[in-house]
């Protein structure tokens, strides 16, 4: 056998080998193009499936645009709502302010009354003579006495008592009992 002879057997063979490779190639191409082909139909049948629900989406958002729209200015008001509402809290707060402060000065006052009462009511009954035993009360005294102004230094602990003469039982002296005593350990 010559070198052509051997060289064309070799290359025939080679030519055999690529045909077979190629049908091979092709039927693995054919089954690989088959599956993309189911994959896209599939694609295509999930994509008109999705579309009614994008469609409703898109409607959805343009049904929610003005009311976005409306939200800033809903917040908006709701801030300029919150602060006026703080600003009225404010004024209530001074209002009871002022009527704690009016309150307490008609409390003075209503005390500051009733002490001139009480003094011009003892000067009737001593006009009358009717006095009491105590020596009669000074209407400055009672004045400052009522609107809170004296201290407790100021006035004369030491006077007794006022009592009407009319009371028709007499005082008995205050008795204190200990516990645990007998009644003649407890004057000592």
């Amino acid at each position: 056998m010559e070198p052509i002879q051997i060289a064309l057997i070799v290359l025939v063979l080679a030519g055999a080998w690529a045909v077979v490779e190629l049908a091979l190639t092709l039927r693995r191409t054919r089954g690989v193009v088959d599956s993309l082909d189911k994959t896209v139909s599939q694609l295509n049948g999930t994509l008109e499936e999705a579309r009614p629900m994008v469609a409703k989406l898109d409607a959805a958002i343009d049904e929610l645009q003005p009311a976005m729209a409306q939200i800033e200015p809903l917040l908006k008001q709701t801030n300029v709502a919150v602060e006026a509402l703080s600003a009225d809290l404010i004024e209530v707060n001074g209002v009871l302010r002022d009527v704690s402060t009016v309150s307490g000065a008609a409390a003075n006052t209503s005390n500051a009354v009733t002490g001139l009462a009480d003094a011009a009511s003892e000067k009737v009954q001593k006009f009358f003579g009717k006095g009491t035993k105590s020596a009669p009360v000074d209407g400055s005294r009672t004045l400052e006495e009522a609107s809170g102004s004296s201290t407790p230094d100021e006035l004369d602990l030491d006077e007794p008592p006022v009592h009407d003469e009319t009371a028709s039982e007499p005082q008995q002296p205050q008795q204190y009992y200990t516990y645990g005593q007998t009644e003649e350990s407890s004057h000592e």
